[in-house]
């Protein structure tokens, strides 16, 4: 599937959260921006630190009145022990039977991971800035998705 573009409704999906429920893009919709943040897998170098990093400037991130959703392929239960092991204050979501991805045009077909990606969906539903990873092992830094949120939602 394309990847959809800025100015595009962003698909809903409904995923399995290590909160125990299942979370959907809509429920947010009215109420808070989301930061879509596709990982290829848990454990890994730069997935953990990226993850790390949500978990300790989450609070800046809701200061923008946004959501972080990091969403993998991994199962439920990896995500709930590599939360454990890192102490993560953030919830993820599997995509284990990698349906988002589809939806967002991030699945390595190949290697049956996502790309890291990264969509930026206002309360409207609305994406207003993405970035897909070229190399697996680049990714954004929190400063950068801020001031992107900064930008983006300053238009909105």
């Amino acid at each position: 599937m394309p990847e959809p573009k800025v100015g595009d409704k962003a698909p809903d999906f409904s995923l399995k959260s290590t909160s125990g429920e299942t979370v959907g893009l809509s429920q947010f919709k009215g109420k808070k921006n989301v930061l879509l943040a596709f990982f290829p897998l848990a454990f890994t170098g730069v997935c953990t630190a990226e993850n790390c990093a949500f978990s300790e400037d989450y609070s800046k991130f809701e200061s923008k009145d946004t959501v972080v959703l990091p969403i993998s392929v991994d199962s439920t239960p990896t995500h709930n022990e590599f939360r454990a092991k890192h102490s993560m204050k953030h919830h993820i979501l599997s995509d284990f039977k990698r349906e988002a991805s589809r939806a967002y045009g991030v699945l390595d077909e190949d290697k049956f991971f996502s790309k890291r990606a990264y969509f930026l969906v206002d309360k409207n539903g609305v994406i207003r800035w993405k970035h897909v990873e070229a190399e697996l092992g680049h990714s954004r830094s929190d400063a950068e998705l801020l001031g992107q949120i900064e930008k983006a939602t300053a238009t909105i």
